[in-house]
């Protein structure tokens, strides 16, 4: 009796984020019933820097970091979008995440385009003045595409108020004058609004009460689990618990804790959520 043929291997998923965003874009397009013209504008981003970032290291040696800016728009107004480190940061990611930043501005109407940015280094294997000097030397890199009516960089994935505090610093001895509109997400002593440290946490829950709504689901009394315990995912905890919800597990890239016990599992890279941080208080949205 002949043995059962082996199923044909599944093909590899796609992982590619530029990829993705692109597939999405045909499928809105589509709904809209954009022209070709449109289409092959809205396909491809506006400019793309790719940049060395050299940075003397404690130990006296020299490193170099590759660094990227991509403004996939500027029909709209000033491109804006976040600057992220992360071990996993590529062009291609960067693209994608600078188109996904176009269509949030347009969506929600402000005359803003899309942009973003990144360098590929382990923040977790870096010191404080090594972080600083490779932000310094990454903002004067890329200063020739920024300004507060050209470019604005945010904080994102394992940066924060204190990074963009160094970048507007940077920024500013180049032209030499203060420049507080050049980035957002900064410290409230030097600009910095009021709300932003919750400000990805508050979208967050706003999205989970949605669409508990539209399920017929309570938040209150419902049991909830939280992956990534950074700047966002701390906060959405909180909020949650206040509108009744009970949080019974949490985990971030380090390990997950469950009631009565704890699980370390092998370390295989950052968890994106940890690094998500800004500035500011959270604004005044009492829950239900």
């Amino acid at each position: 009796m002949a043995a059962n043929p082996k199923p044909a291997p599944l093909p590899a998923e796609n992982l590619n984020p530029y990829e993705f965003a692109l597939r999405q874009f045909e499928r809105a397009a589509d709904q809209l019933g954009l022209d070709a013209g449109t289409r092959s504008v809205l396909r491809n981003p506006k400019r793309q820097l790719i940049v060395s970032v050299p940075v003397k290291m404690d130990d006296g040696s020299i490193r170099v970091f590759q660094g990227y800016r991509v403004q996939h728009s500027i029909a709209r107004g000033p491109s804006k979008g976040g600057i992220r480190y992360h071990p996993g940061v590529t062009l291609d990611e960067v693209k994608a995440l600078a188109m996904w930043m176009t269509w949030k501005c347009a969506v929600v109407n402000i005359p803003f385009g899309g942009a973003k940015g990144g360098i590929t280094v382990d923040p977790k294997a870096i010191s404080l003045g090594e972080n600083e000097r490779m932000t310094r030397r990454f903002t004067s890199e890329i200063s020739i595409v920024l300004g507060h009516d050209r470019d604005i960089p945010a904080p994102d994935v394992y940066t924060n108020s204190q990074t963009m505090a160094w970048m507007m610093d940077t920024y500013s001895m180049i032209k030499g004058y203060s420049t507080l509109g050049v980035v957002t997400g900064k410290p409230l002593s030097v600009g910095g609004s009021a709300g932003r440290n919750e400000a990805t946490a508050e979208g967050c829950y706003v999205s989970i009460e949605e669409a508990a709504k539209r399920q017929g689901l309570s938040l209150k009394g419902a049991t909830v689990a939280v992956q990534g315990f950074g700047n966002a995912g701390m906060h959405v905890a909180r909020f949650l618990e206040e509108a009744g919800a009970r949080v019974v597990a949490v985990s971030d890239s380090k390990g997950g804790i469950l009631p009565g016990r704890r699980h370390h599992p092998p370390q295989r890279g950052a968890d994106q959520g940890a690094g998500r941080c800004g500035s500011g208080q959270r604004s005044d949205n009492p829950r239900r």
